[in-house]
């Protein structure tokens, strides 16, 4: 008869490994079709790079880079079987907030028959990412407003709504219309890194402060180092894309009012990817930009441009109205703080044999002379009158009596003070 497994070994949370890769596909490839969200089919489409480039991401993985977490996945193993799978990144610079990208479950494998079920599962893996991931403060994520398994999920492990996203997409005939009317921009800059103040002070007045205090980006978030900006141009020239960003300055204010970055594709089918922020003061922007990044992508293959509004930027979603662009996604923005507690260790009972070898004296100890000190009775005695008459000697009676030596016969004597014969009564026997 075979013990049964221990509870470690039937229900593993780890991090992922080539072995696992096969797995993770035909998990994805079961998820994928019923769910067509932007999360899960870029995803997929990061499992062939994953695969190859496996051996350098691991190298990576090791010391701080840009690429340290390209590939954060963690696997949930149930009775030698991968059950479901979590991928986070870290969402700003100092990592103090993380990304939840997605959450996929095997609903096949789980309930009947398993130890535990898809919720139990998806529980499990939020819950080893917020305990060990200790940088993290912070936790953000994005779920369909129509998928309310997820959501259902996220509720009940503490996250609450931030904000709705809509993704967009501006198909080729718009943008051609668009691209064939001057956009009135004089003060169009390029972005460099001594623009991240600049793009700072405006990433914080587009959204709410609630907002700004989850994402908690600082200057260093919209800088480029030279490390990463190396790392940028090598993947630009594997995979034919090129990456468009520009602000507008406005010299009385000397602040960014307007910034827009555009990523395009010189070769396949996707579509070009596109950000857009605008101060809530200069929303006439909103028609100037969108028109300014139609004539860049009519340099490249004609695409369509897909960008995201936040419900925030209402005036930014009603001019995309306008223009019937299609909404491709309705998205709920969550988000859950994580507060990490301090473990203490137990206090050690000491045994009374140890503390008594404290008490033992270091050296042999040498006698000395031992002097009797007053004891405090006589030392702390009161005084009375009575006690006084008592004690004064006679020899100090005598010294009152006699008659001063070095007093002259002519030097006249100081009159009594009226406290002089209480004095002399005082010593009169």
């Amino acid at each position: 008869m075979t013990s049964p497994l221990p509870e470690n070994a039937k229900n593993v949370i780890r991090p992922f490994q080539y072995r696992d890769l096969e797995a993770i596909e035909q998990l994805t490839n079961s998820v994928a079709v019923s769910d067509s969200n932007s999360c899960s089919v870029g995803f997929k489409k990061q499992l062939p790079q994953v695969r190859r480039w496996y051996g350098l991401l691991k190298l990576l993985s090791w010391f701080p880079n840009p690429w340290q977490y390209a590939f954060g996945v963690y696997v949930a193993q149930q009775l030698q079987q991968i059950q479901g799978l979590i991928k986070v990144s870290p969402f700003n610079n100092t990592r103090s907030t993380w990304q939840v990208e997605q959450v996929i479950v095997d609903a096949d494998t789980c309930g009947h028959g398993k130890l535990l079920t898809t919720a139990e599962i998806g529980s499990r893996l939020l819950r080893h990412c917020f305990e060990t991931i200790w940088e993290a403060r912070t936790w953000v994520l994005e779920v369909n407003i129509h998928d309310t398994m997820r959501m259902a999920l996220y509720r009940q492990n503490g996250f609450c709504r931030l904000a709705q996203m809509t993704y967009w997409q501006l198909e080729p005939s718009t943008l051609q219309k668009l691209a064939s009317r001057q956009p009135n921009l004089p003060n169009l800059l390029p972005v460099s890194n001594a623009d991240a103040q600049l793009l700072y002070q405006l990433d914080k007045d587009s959204m709410p402060p609630p907002v700004f205090q989850v994402f908690a980006r600082q200057i260093q978030d919209f800088k480029t180092g030279l490390l990463s900006g190396l790392l940028e141009q090598v993947q630009q020239w594997l995979n034919k894309t090129e990456v468009v960003s520009g602000y507008v300055f406005e010299p009385q204010r000397k602040a960014a009012i307007g910034y827009f970055k555009l990523k395009l594709y010189r070769e396949g089918d996707q579509a070009h990817q596109a950000q857009m922020t605008v101060h809530p003061a200069y929303t006439c922007l909103y028609p100037e930009l969108i028109s300014q990044m139609a004539r860049v992508a009519q340099e490249f293959p004609d695409r369509p441009i897909q960008l995201t509004s936040a419900d925030y930027q209402s005036e930014g979603e009603d001019y995309l109205e306008q223009l019937g662009a299609k909404r491709l996604e309705h998205n709920l923005l969550m988000y859950r703080s994580v507060w990490h507690k301090v473990r203490e260790s137990k206090p050690v009972s000491f045994e009374l044999s140890e503390v008594l070898k404290g008490l033992q004296p270091v050296r042999t100890p040498i006698p000395s002379r031992i002097v009797l000190s007053p004891s405090p009775s006589t030392a702390m005695k009161p005084h009375t009158p009575q006690a006084d008459r008592s004690t004064i000697s006679n020899s100090s009676l005598n010294k009152f009596s006699q008659k001063p030596n070095s007093l002259p016969t002519d030097t006249k004597l100081p009159l009594e003070s009226p406290e002089s014969p209480k004095c002399r009564k005082k010593y009169q026997h």
